[in-house]
């Protein structure tokens, strides 16, 4: 059985374009039958008369089985956003500002760092490529053996496998924002 997601972009195509369901058919080179199943979400099509579909409506093959979703499904509400805790990062709450219901190429983060605290003491080393943005506060960036101290709005792209931890040597919280990018190099 089809999806009924591609029975209503062939609907909504039919209609945009002031189509009868024979004449789509002709242009289609479907049968008619077979669009009428299709549109109401029954039918089994091959994968040949997907591609007359895809092709008729002006789309990739793979368009045909994106799930529609939901505008409002892409905000992440403040009390709707995770609070990540790790057992290295003692000093440290994370939390997963990233919007769903998709899985994303980048993760978006906030880190509160407590005040003298710091992150993973043995070092962070990620295949992810980060990029980090000092909300407010200042914080201490270790790369290996060199320092460099990051203060409110100072960006900073870490590379893959760069190894690297923060510290807070200030009496007040620090935010940085978190990018990260989850696609491997």
């Amino acid at each position: 059985m089809v999806d009924v997601r591609i029975g209503k972009k062939i609907l909504t195509f039919r209609k945009q374009k002031k189509m009868s369901i024979q004449a789509f058919s002709d242009y289609c080179g479907i049968s008619t039958a077979l669009i009428s199943q299709l549109e109401r979400g029954i039918g089994n099509p091959s994968l040949h008369v997907l591609q007359l579909i895809a092709n008729a409506l002006g789309i990739p093959l793979a368009s045909l089985f994106v799930m529609e979703i939901d505008n409002g499904s892409l905000i992440r509400r403040k009390e709707d956003q995770e609070v990540i805790r790790k057992p290295e990062d003692r000093d440290v709450v994370y939390r997963g500002l990233t919007p769903g219901p998709l899985k994303s190429g980048v993760e978006l983060l906030m880190l509160e760092l407590k005040p003298h605290g710091f992150t993973n003491p043995d070092f962070s080393q990620h295949i992810e490529e980060e990029i980090l943005f000092v909300e407010r506060g200042e914080v201490t960036l270790v790369f290996e053996e060199e320092e460099f101290l990051l203060k409110e709005e100072d960006t900073v792209r870490i590379l893959p496998s760069r190894k690297h931890k923060l510290q807070n040597n200030s009496n007040s919280p620090v935010r940085i924002l978190f990018i990260k990018n989850k696609v491997s190099y």
